[in-house]
């Protein structure tokens, strides 16, 4: 059993509070267009990359945190899967609506990250090391 498995513990409370935290500022700088610009070097030509790749890591750390928020599920990885793709379209729409110019195909891409970055988090959050 997973050790925040128990309903409405403390320890879940605490998880659902860090999440919610962690969530908030993520949102509030994957809409910044200050953020944006920082993290786009246009001298830099592999920054898309760079930027898809630390935003799975983000997207990992709130699939983590979430997954220790919400407890015991039959599907786990496929809960952190589609919870975090949700929050990474929720991004998606925020950023077309704060004037975002990417297209359909970039904003799929953007919510895979979402995705796999949640299934990352959550199996990080699963691993147990022999004892």
């Amino acid at each position: 059993m997973h050790p925040s498995d128990a309903p409405s513990t403390p320890r879940r409370v605490a998880w659902a509070a860090v999440t919610a935290i962690i969530a908030t500022v993520l949102f509030v700088l994957a809409t910044s267009d200050v953020v944006y610009e920082i993290t786009s070097p246009p001298q830099f030509s592999w920054h898309v990359v760079l930027r898809k790749a630390y935003s799975i890591v983000a997207f990992a750390l709130v699939g983590f945190t979430a997954d220790k928020a919400l407890g015991m599920t039959a599907r786990p990885l496929l809960r952190g899967a589609v919870l975090i793709a949700v929050y990474s379209g929720a991004i998606e729409i925020a950023q077309k609506f704060s004037g975002s110019h990417e297209g359909p195909v970039w904003n799929a891409i953007d919510v895979a990250c979402g995705a796999a970055g949640g299934w990352l988090g959550v199996a990080a959050s699963r691993f147990r090391k022999p004892r």
